[in-house]
């Protein structure tokens, strides 16, 4: 049996979907299991992956329509028996390339906006629960292609090498990081549609981190992120206390999360980096409320402390749903709804916590 899993929304989406990759090895143990991923991100943290024989990626938005069609077409000659749209993914350009890559049987779930043409084309469907996280979503799958939960208990795995738990001791050595208290911090968020207008702003950022410099000198603050928070780990590093506030200096994902496993606290709104720290379990996490946050994509299994969002509270599917679309609301609007979380309330937070 071969089998094709789709994964081309979020790098955090492709880590969600690890425990069903992980229960599909478990019911087809014989099978060839590929995945298909739009993000670098999203292939570094399947490498190394067990449960998967392959790993596709091509960045369909900016290769060109011609060239993304080539490659999605090339895939038909893998001869699939089975493809699976992981949750969540809305867009019907998803079910588009689950359809071009050829296999027999396609599954999806249904999202809001869903239309005839999404259901033509792919040949099973099943809905979707927001009450239920994606990982759960995800499960459902199973009883449609004959399998079922073998698993006793289920994570999201991010299989790391002993070399990049060397490289991560050797960073934490050289900052001299064993002795010291470290709260990792990532300051941004998805770059598509309109997902950078959930970030917590960075002046915030900035004030949070000279606050903690200033009031709490036994903990250190390490910045993680890649090139995109570049300028933001700038502005942050320009107003702090550079003997206690530092930036994660990673060539790839897979070193970035063998640092913040070594973190005994993590900071982030809802982002890839967020999901990560729950699959490797960093102690005291603490997720800022954004639109974008619902039980869907809560961190899984990982005990965390949400710090609300007076614009929000609780009322994340008012503004974000899984129907191809934008957070609900102007620029101005969304911008104002993240700074209604304050710098004090996150310290509060945070020295609460470490």
């Amino acid at each position: 049996m071969k089998i094709l899993v789709i994964s081309l929304a979020g790098i955090g989406d492709t880590l969600i979907a690890t425990p069903l990759l992980h229960e599909l090895r478990a019911n087809f143990p014989a099978a060839t299991i590929d995945a298909l991923v739009m993000w670098p991100g999203a292939k570094d943290l399947l490498e190394h992956n067990r449960h998967v024989n392959r790993v596709f990626q091509k960045n369909l938005l900016k290769c060109g329509k011609f060239e993304a069609l080539k490659f999605l077409w090339s895939l038909r000659r893998e001869g699939y028996q089975l493809s699976i749209n992981t949750h969540p993914q809305s867009r019907i350009h998803y079910r588009v390339a689950a359809w071009l890559a050829g296999a027999q049987v396609r599954i999806s779930h249904e999202y809001d906006r869903f239309t005839w043409l999404d259901r033509w084309l792919v040949t099973g469907t099943l809905p979707q629960d927001y009450t239920r996280h994606s990982i759960e979503n995800n499960f459902d799958v199973l009883p449609l292609i004959g399998a079922q939960k073998k698993l006793p208990a289920h994570e999201m795995e991010f299989f790391l090498t002993p070399g990049e738990e060397k490289f991560a001791d050797a960073f934490w050595s050289k900052a001299n990081l064993a002795v010291r208290k470290v709260l990792g911090i990532h300051v941004g968020s998805g770059g598509t549609k309109n997902l950078p207008l959930k970030r917590w702003p960075v002046k915030n950022y900035a004030g949070l981190v000279r606050l903690l410099n200033k009031e709490r000198p036994d903990l250190h603050i390490l910045l993680f992120g890649g090139p995109e928070e570049a300028k933001d780990h700038e502005i942050v590093l320009a107003q702090a206390n550079r003997e206690l506030t530092l930036e994660a200096q990673t060539k790839n994902l897979r070193e970035t999360a063998a640092l913040m496993k070594r973190c005994g606290a993590f900071l982030s709104v809802d982002t890839a980096l967020m999901h990560i720290a729950a699959a490797v379990k960093v102690p005291n996490q603490i997720v800022i409320e954004a639109p974008t946050l619902n039980v869907t994509n809560w961190p899984y299994r990982n005990q965390f402390t949400l710090v609300k969002n007076p614009a929000v509270n609780g009322r994340g599917l008012d503004f974000y749903r899984y129907d191809g679309g934008d957070i609900k609301g102007t620029r101005e609007e969304l911008l104002a709804c993240m700074e209604s979380v304050k710098v004090a309330d996150v310290f509060a937070t945070v020295t609460r916590l470490i």
